[in-house]
């Protein structure tokens, strides 16, 4: 696993407006333990209205079944057991977009 993967995931169900269910997620960063932050996806397409969002379009490098929005503002942190399988991986310019957006969101300068 590294930086920039699409995994299909199982995000847990918290009860709230949170992204759950199975899912693309893009891997964000490997924590040296069992924990994997990753950003979720989601095909609609609406969620593009929310701030820290980015289309991501389907392509033969990330595999989506779908153009995507990475929901940026979702970051989560999960253990490895909620891994399915790998499905292709992020362009790099994505992953540069997530950056400066995560460092808005984190007012990282």
């Amino acid at each position: 696993m590294k930086l920039g993967e699409i995994w299909i995931v199982e995000l847990p169900v918290k009860g709230g407006r949170e992204q759950k269910g199975i899912r693309p997620c893009i891997i964000f960063s490997l924590t040296g333990t069992s924990m994997i932050v990753v950003i979720p996806l989601t095909s609609n397409l609406q969620a593009l209205n929310f701030p820290n969002t980015l289309q991501i379009n389907k392509s033969n490098k990330n595999n989506l079944e779908k153009n995507s929005v990475a929901l940026i503002f979702q970051i989560v942190s999960l253990d490895k057991q909620r891994f399915i399988s790998k499905i292709g991986d992020l362009e790099t310019e994505f992953v540069n977009e997530i950056k400066i957006n995560l460092k808005n969101i984190f007012e990282i300068n």
